[in-house]
Order: C-alpha cells, then structure tokens, then sequence
C-alpha cells in the first residue's frame, strides 16, 4: 500500500472577506474531490481571509499512480486564476 499527501499552501489576493475566501476553497475542494476521488482538506487558519493551506491525501497499490494523481492535482490547483500558489511540499511512503 502506497500512501500520497499533498500540502498546497495559496495565496487569494481577490479575497476580501472569509465569505469569498471560502466560496474558493470549497469550489477548489470540491472540483478535486469529484474530479480525482481523494480526500481533501483545508487545513489551515481558516481565519485568515487570503491565505490557504489545502491538504490532498491519495491511497493505492501503486506508487506511479498515486505520484501521478498528486500532480494532476497539483496542475489543477495550479490552473485556478483565483489562487497563487506560494509553497507545495507532496510525500509518497
């Protein structure tokens, strides 16, 4: 068994308010989980109105398939106009 995580830490610069902050993250969460069925989550001070940090956890028997999920993901998050991404850290064990 081969497990996958994927920490995206993303800056919202047309944030202004936590209402438009989580109208973001829940349109980001939600494309990933439907589109690549993993777990997603935020993971960060949900009080911070620009700053997000979403974590993507990946389980399966292959550790090509799981490093090749992560970096759809990672490619998706990337392709979102709305959000910078500032730092990326991704672990396969």
């Amino acid at each position: 068994m081969t497990i996958g995580t994927l920490e995206v830490v993303l800056l919202i610069r047309e944030s202004h308010s936590l209402k438009s902050r989580r109208r973001v993250v829940k349109s980001l969460t939600d494309r990933i989980r439907s589109r690549f069925n993993v777990s997603v989550a935020d993971l960060g001070d949900q009080n911070l109105w620009q700053k997000v940090v979403i974590g993507v956890a990946v389980v399966a028997n292959d550790g090509r398939f799981v490093n090749q999920v992560l970096s759809k993901v990672l490619n998706l998050i990337s392709s979102d106009p709305r959000a910078e991404i500032i730092d990326q850290s991704m672990e396969i064990r």
